[in-house]
């Protein structure tokens, strides 16, 4: 039997022996059943009291006694003196370890700043914060994030659908010299951390590197125009054994050539914050692209232009023509012959401008598509190569995205094709100064040697 089942039985043998002994008196002194009333409102009452003072002993939240009797009430107390002391412990442990967390972000060299997530008021910050960014406590602690951190860039990041990508290179408001970069992190449906790191040492040594690129390449380029021109004077008919070698060394020497002006364009690229913005005939573009698909094919696959989105851009037309450019002989190189070609201009779901590069090449395995847009990274080298790729193709199309807040989307599949897509901001679109007929969907074809066809995309 357990202990509650003995309180209450405990407590019913208490209750019959008062009946009991109430019938006894009562017979006794002639009046039995006033005698049974009078007891059992005495036993009600007690019971009340009881219950009473344990019920204010919770309101008032001070410690339950233990109690000692053996009635269902006692046993009541008890376990309740047991619950309250259980609660204690886990309430100060809680504590114990939100003041250690507490101790370990104030101790963090980024500054942290606990926000609400819709309503961007500053919940709680570390010291770090105020050695960045000027807070002051308790001063900013329920302030709007975007008041107290008063950087147009900022704001507008915050306020942007992009916040949750990191937002690099922000002067602090402290000390302008210092490089900041923002994260911010969402943990629960209406809160989240505001990450700011310190980025000054690694913004310099990116400049040094940035510096020894453009250096190096510009002094690479001078020698290597003058092995070219030698190597351009040498006839390979007065000297048919050394041909093969003549045209490995030329090949060679285009290749470096054609690396270290990729680097200049990096390089030039990395030291812009923005570019000269004009109106972008995407027609035009389309069939420039298209032009240069064909010509770098040869007839060998299937080139099809489709311009579905009856619109222009807003950028530079040279950057970005640069990158569709790298796209379209990307897809050229790694799609074999007989394959398709597709680029196509249209509007996403949500109105943003897509440019899509679409081949029926080799495709991409998914472990090396984090990796493409990273400087001389290949998925396969000697294939890279044998095509004359350098590496850096892949970089300058993010770059150029980049400073135009646009983004390089990648779908892939092994053995099937690749789709590499340019997706620009809605703000970026701009109603085409010249609209096709009908509704502005067209789409110009032409196959492997044969003519241009139009027709509906």
């Amino acid at each position: 039997m357990s202990k509650s089942e003995r309180a209450w039985r405990r407590s019913v043998e208490i209750a019959l022996f008062g009946y009991f002994m109430a019938l006894l008196i009562g017979i006794t002194i002639g009046h039995v059943w006033p005698t049974i009333a009078i007891a059992g409102a005495l036993l009600l009452a007690g019971y009340l009291w009881s219950v009473r003072r344990l019920l204010l002993l919770l309101v008032s939240r001070r410690l339950i006694p233990k109690g000692e009797g053996r009635g269902v009430v006692d046993r009541l107390q008890r376990v309740l003196h047991r619950r309250q002391n259980e609660s204690r412990r886990r309430k100060q442990r809680l504590i114990r370890m939100l003041r250690t967390f507490r101790e370990a972000a104030a101790a963090l060299p980024d500054a942290t700043l606990m926000i609400s997530y819709r309503g961007q008021r500053i919940l709680w910050f570390n010291a770090a914060a105020t050695r960045l960014l000027g807070l002051d406590y308790p001063r900013d602690i329920g302030q709007p994030v975007t008041g107290r951190i008063d950087i147009p860039r900022v704001t507008a990041w915050i306020n942007s659908p992009n916040r949750e990508e990191t937002l690099q290179d922000v002067p602090s408001p402290v000390d302008p010299s210092v490089h900041l970069s923002f994260r911010l992190i969402p943990y629960s449906d209406d809160q989240a951390l505001l990450v700011v790191r310190d980025i000054t040492k690694l913004m310099h040594l990116e400049q040094v590197r940035r510096d020894f690129v453009a250096n190096v390449s510009h002094e690479l380029r001078t020698p290597l125009t003058v092995v070219h021109g030698y190597l351009d004077m040498i006839e390979p008919d007065e000297q048919p054994e050394w041909a093969a070698m003549l045209d490995e060394m030329r090949r060679q020497s285009q290749r470096m050539a054609q690396i270290v002006e990729d680097l200049l364009t990096l390089s030039r690229l990395e030291a812009k914050d923005s570019l000269p913005e004009e109106r972008i005939d995407m027609a035009r573009m389309l069939s420039m692209l298209g032009r240069e698909a064909r010509a770098l094919s040869q007839g060998r696959h299937q080139i099809t232009v489709e311009a579905l989105a009856g619109c222009d851009l807003l950028g530079s037309e040279k950057e970005l023509h640069s990158a569709f450019s790298n796209l379209v002989s990307n897809a050229v190189r790694y799609t074999p012959e007989g394959g398709s070609i597709t680029i196509r201009f249209e509007l996403s779901s949500d109105g943003e401008p897509l440019l899509s590069v679409i081949d029926t090449g080799y495709g991409i395995p998914a472990q090396h598509l984090p990796r493409i847009t990273e400087r001389f990274y290949r998925v396969s080298n000697s294939r890279s190569r044998e095509t004359g790729g350098t590496g850096l193709g892949l970089s300058i199309v993010k770059h150029v995205l980049n400073l135009h807040q646009g983004r390089l989307e990648v779908e892939s599949e092994l053995g099937e094709g690749s789709t590499f897509s340019c997706r620009f901001a809605s703000s970026r679109r701009l109603e085409s100064a010249i609209e096709d007929e009908g509704n502005g969907e067209h789409a110009v074809r032409e196959g492997a040697g044969g003519s241009p066809m139009a027709g509906t995309g």
